[in-house]
Parts: C-alpha cells; sequence; structure tokens
C-alpha cells in the first residue's frame, strides 16, 4: 500500500512539474527540456500574465530589444550586462528574466543569484512562448509584430509574428 501510495504521489508531483513548464508546441518543449540546466526557478507565460509587482528583465542583445520586447521590460543584455538597472531593484524583488528561448536569460539569472538577488525567475519559452500565446510585443513605436528570433534556425520556434535576425 505504501509503495501504491509513493508512486501515486510521484505521478502527481512530476506532473504538476511538467503542467508549470509545458508549452504550446510540444517539440519546442522538448528542445527546451534539454536545453536547459533548470538553474534558475521558471515561470510560465500564464504565470507571468497574473502576477503583480514584477522586475521584467530582457537579455538580449540591445539590437534584439530594439525590435520588440515584452512591454515594460528593461533591458538588462547579455554579453555585457547593463549593472546599472541594478541598482535600483532591492536584493528581495521578484524579477522575471526572458530573451529569445530561455538559455540566456537562465544564464543571466545565475548572474543574479550570485550577486544576491533571491527572487529570480526564468520565463520558460521566453519572447517566442510569450508571442505563441497570443501576447503581444513592442517598440519605439508601439505594438509591432517583428521578433528578433536571433537567427535563421531559432526562427522555427516562433509560430506567430513576423522573424527578423
Amino acid at each position: 500500500m505504501k509503495k501504491t501510495i509513493f508512486i501515486f504521489s510521484f505521478l502527481i508531483y512530476t506532473t504538476s512539474i511538467f503542467a508549470q513548464t509545458t508549452v504550446i508546441n510540444q517539440k519546442f518543449d522538448e528542445m527546451l527540456q534539454l536545453l536547459l540546466s533548470n538553474s534558475v526557478p521558471q515561470i510560465t507565460v500564464e504565470e507571468l500574465e497574473h502576477k503583480d509587482g514584477v522586475c521584467l528583465l530582457d537579455a538580449r542583445e540591445w539590437e534584439e530589444y530594439e525590435v520588440s520586447h515584452i512591454e515594460g521590460a528593461q533591458y538588462i543584455g547579455y554579453d555585457n550586462l547593463n549593472k546599472k538597472i541594478l541598482e535600483d531593484i532591492p536584493k528581495e524583488q521578484t524579477i522575471v528574466l526572458y530573451c529569445s528561448i530561455g538559455y540566456r536569460s537562465e544564464k543571466v539569472g545565475e548572474k543574479l543569484q550570485k550577486m544576491g538577488y533571491t527572487n529570480v525567475y526564468n520565463l520558460y519559452g521566453s519572447i517566442f512562448e510569450w508571442v505563441n500565446q497570443g501576447n503581444p510585443v513592442v517598440n519605439e513605436n508601439g505594438t509591432t509584430t517583428n521578433i528578433h528570433t536571433y537567427n535563421k534556425r531559432w526562427s522555427k520556434w516562433l509560430e506567430n509574428g513576423t522573424a527578423v535576425y
């Protein structure tokens, strides 16, 4: 009986983990499961949509950010972190990072954790999943359908919007 309860509990637990991290496109989800190390806690698009008081940081390069970004996101970058932005963010502030698919934002999240930030999350599927689920992005002129996909190879994961690379 104890073994049955353990197996049942394990199945519920693992199902809830995967339910929290799945995306619309199953192949995209499978690729993300292999690519990401899960070193930074993940937050889904749905969870982000319902979470208030979040500091949203874009961990792509400036050229990508200029094409489009999630409204309200601040540019932090990847290769050269914009540490000036961090000066005004308390260490306990909830921070959600994103990039194109989540790899670079996970790496930036690791850096922020080492700097003492305690509530850092990686947006699972990042801006691609945000747009794939029908959410808007903006640039300096307002709402846009353009999404910088980093390169042609990654653009296959963008299902909505216009790929720019």
